[in-house]
């Protein structure tokens, strides 16, 4: 799916097909027309942004005669070109063992076997090799950064057939974002939606979250930043994962919290639709905390404010006393400072910055 190569020019676009040609062939350089050097960064981004399965470039330079009509433009590859073969045929067999077995599945059946794949197989890589900024991390290693993962989603949705794109958000350094974030846009069923792996992947905690899963602008927006390219709107709601668990009304959620814990659930996931303040999520912790106490539990509840999704887990089988243990954190960028708050006597929450996760890595060599 090559969407940012439609966004360009007809003459940029030949510069952008000269080069996946000489980038396929592991050209040590490829002559295209004189450029300034924003327009060929833009391309190049572009190029790198469509085409995930270029896993070994990196980077490039040129040279050029003043006043000539063309450049050339020197590849910079990550390996030599036998290594390069080895780990292109490493690639293609994963891709084809892993799409396999979905053949004939729904386009959202699709989606959610490439999303679970990512939290199930591949954990964040906080020592940010050079492999996990792109496929090559997340498929043969196991470890991955927002680049990593969601050229990874992007490479599993094209063997699928199923519509995907990268999308690419701004650094915002004067809110403490240092980094650019990446992440995907898909369309299902007709409609797009923004998927977040890298942040539902940072989110679990044996279990599979899906606060970042088919969400529209107005959710995603919350907490991820401007787009540096654009992508097309994401306009539907109805694709909110926890659509079917989130709640306007304290007794509503009253009644699913005392099924899970007669179920005996370890744990629960719901959304607040009206969004969280301080008053709201004292009422509703409180009530967790309530429930739990009444059926002598303990109960554990975590909180990602921007998208208001609450995780209550019961901590009763690992020998806790009873009561209400709240300890959540706030998924929100780097830079903001840890606030408490404190509800009562006997409850407190603590909103912290997220360290363990850096939510937004910088887009390596990307332009």
């Amino acid at each position: 799916m090559r969407y940012y190569y439609g966004q360009l020019s007809r003459p940029l676009q030949g510069v952008y097909d000269a080069l996946l040609g000489g980038f396929r062939a592991l050209a040590p350089g490829i002559r295209i027309p004189m450029l300034d050097e924003k327009q060929l960064a833009d391309v190049y981004l572009r190029l790198k942004l469509d085409e995930p399965l270029l896993f070994y470039v990196t980077g490039y330079r040129c040279r050029w005669m003043t006043g000539a009509a063309h450049m050339e433009l020197l590849p910079e590859y990550l390996f030599d070109k036998a290594k390069i073969r080895t780990h292109q045929q490493a690639v293609s067999a994963r891709l084809a063992r892993l799409t396999k077995p979905l053949e004939g599945k729904t386009e959202a059946e699709k989606e959610l076997a490439v999303h679970d794949f990512i939290l199930e197989n591949v954990r964040y890589d906080k020592l940010k090799k050079p492999y996990s900024h792109e496929i090559l991390g997340p498929m043969t290693q196991g470890v991955g950064v927002c680049e990593g993962i969601a050229k990874t989603v992007k490479a599993l949705c094209d063997q699928l057939g199923l519509w995907c794109i990268f999308a690419l958000s701004e650094a915002d350094p004067a809110r403490g974002i240092k980094y650019r974030h990446t992440w995907n846009v898909v369309r299902v069923g007709g409609q797009y939606y923004h998927l977040d792996a890298t942040f539902d992947n940072s989110l679990q905690r044996g279990e599979k979250r899906y606060d970042y899963y088919n969400l529209d602008d107005g959710r995603l927006f919350r907490d991820h930043t401007p787009l540096v390219l654009p992508v097309p709107a994401c306009t539907d709601g109805k694709g909110f994962y926890y659509r079917s668990v989130s709640f306007t009304k304290p007794e509503e959620l009253e009644k699913r919290l005392a099924q899970a814990l007669r179920k005996k659930q370890p744990l629960f996931v719901f959304h607040w639709r009206g969004g969280l303040n301080r008053d709201t999520l004292q009422q509703l912790l409180a009530l967790a905390g309530r429930l739990a106490a009444e059926r002598g539990k303990r109960a554990s509840c975590s909180v990602n404010f921007p998208q208001a999704v609450i995780r209550e887990l019961d901590t009763h089988t690992f020998g806790f006393k009873h009561g209400l243990i709240l300890s959540g954190k706030r998924i929100v960028r780097l830079g903001q400072d840890a606030v408490k708050f404190f509800l009562s006597e006997s409850l407190q929450f603590r909103t912290e910055r997220e360290t363990a996760l850096q939510l937004g890595e910088q887009v390596g060599r990307l332009g």
